[in-house]
């Protein structure tokens, strides 16, 4: 019993955005029927979350850098690979947090692609926030940011990018747990058309060790409800993550 409340209670941290944890996630997005070719796009997100205790508080510093495999909608003569823009967050988080906690901060997005296909070759900032609730066997909440952009390649077009991530999560016995944590995005640049991509779906996961380490693994599968129509976008998704964890 005492080990399945600990491997319920690492579910419920992995969970949870400004937790107190250290952690390293590997996380895949694969995107379907994009374009009239039906192609595949492929994304792997390395993202490691940083906390950083400062008496009543926690920053927790949040980088993302993709991995990209952009393939060429409008020609349709083959795919991309390389960097893609690095998005950082800082959430700054009561540490003495109860059943309800929350973070506020900046994002802020850096021109790293590699390539022109897999980034917009802009600067950009603005507010980023989370929420999050813990019930009984439910961790629930949001993630959000806005970000507009300030500088960069002049020839490239300025941005302004809102994400909105909810995530429904509930959790079993012996580590296992129910996920949905869509990603929904807004280009508000491009016309009303072309501007959201909202997904909806869920899977699962499982909190489980190899040796000493501890590892979060999950999978989740989304339908694109809304999509752009200029491209025409991704018919639907699979995102896998494992994540490696490091409880104090």
């Amino acid at each position: 019993l005492a080990q399945e409340q600990s491997a319920e209670e690492l579910a419920r941290k992995a969970q949870n955005p400004v937790a107190n944890l250290i952690s390293l996630p590997l996380q895949n997005n694969t995107s379907f029927g994009i374009g009239p070719e039906n192609q595949t796009q492929n994304v792997l997100n390395i993202q490691p979350v940083i906390p950083v205790n400062v008496g009543k508080w926690n920053l927790i510093n949040r980088p993302i850098l993709p991995l990209v495999w952009q393939p060429d909608v409008a020609a349709g003569s083959g795919s991309t690979f390389g960097l893609g823009d690095l998005t950082y967050q800082l959430f700054v988080s009561p540490a003495d947090a109860g059943a309800v906690t929350w973070g506020v901060g900046p994002v802020l997005i850096v021109p790293t692609a590699t390539e022109t296909a897999t980034g917009n070759g802009k600067w950009a900032a603005g507010p980023a926030g989370v929420v999050v609730a813990s019930v009984n066997k439910w961790v629930l909440g949001f993630v959000t940011f806005q970000a507009w952009s300030f500088a960069g390649d002049a020839d490239r077009s300025s941005t302004s990018s809102f994400l909105f991530q909810y995530f429904v999560n509930y959790n079993l016995e012996n580590g296992w747990y129910l996920s949905s944590a869509p990603i929904i995005t807004a280009n508000w640049k491009a016309d009303s058309e072309n501007r959201w991509l909202v997904p909806f779906g869920g899977g699962g996961g499982k909190i489980f060790g190899i040796g000493r380490q501890k590892f979060n693994a999950s999978a989740q599968v989304f339908w694109n409800v809304v999509k752009p129509d200029d491209l025409d976008g991704p018919d639907w998704s699979m995102r896998l993550q494992l994540q490696a964890l490091f409880p104090k």
